[in-house]
């Protein structure tokens, strides 16, 4: 398989099962490439998991060209997200049908701001 040809999810379930439902999944019997979402359910999924699923797949995997992350989501790993600077896997934090987008938020869109200044 081609590299960086994937993408990878870390949402609630209404995210994933619509990405899903898109096609994006990938269900694999390699160690440490079994699937490229994380479906994250409240009171459920730790913010450890959540921490977990980002490293493997910004740090560890090889096949993953962007990853989609809600952004109440990114939240919880914010310092994570925020100091992340590879291109690849480029990170897109999305909305959720609960949580709408604040791109004051946004992680891209800062770094964006310093760029030019302001």
């Amino acid at each position: 398989m081609a590299k960086r040809s994937l993408l990878a999810a870390i949402a609630d379930e209404d995210s994933v099962t619509g990405l899903l439902l898109a096609g994006v999944g990938q269900v694999s019997n390699e160690p440490g490439k079994e699937t490229n979402f994380i479906t994250v359910v409240p009171g459920k999924t730790t913010v450890e998991q959540v921490e977990d699923a980002f490293e493997n797949f910004t740090a560890e995997r090889d096949d993953i060209a962007i990853l989609l992350i809600n952004q109440h989501i990114a939240d919880l790993i914010r310092y994570k997200v925020d100091n992340y600077t590879n291109a690849f896997p480029a990170i897109l934090e999305i909305p959720s049908k609960d949580h709408p987008y604040d791109p004051e938020k946004d992680s891209i869109l800062k770094k964006v701001r310093r760029l030019f200044g302001e």
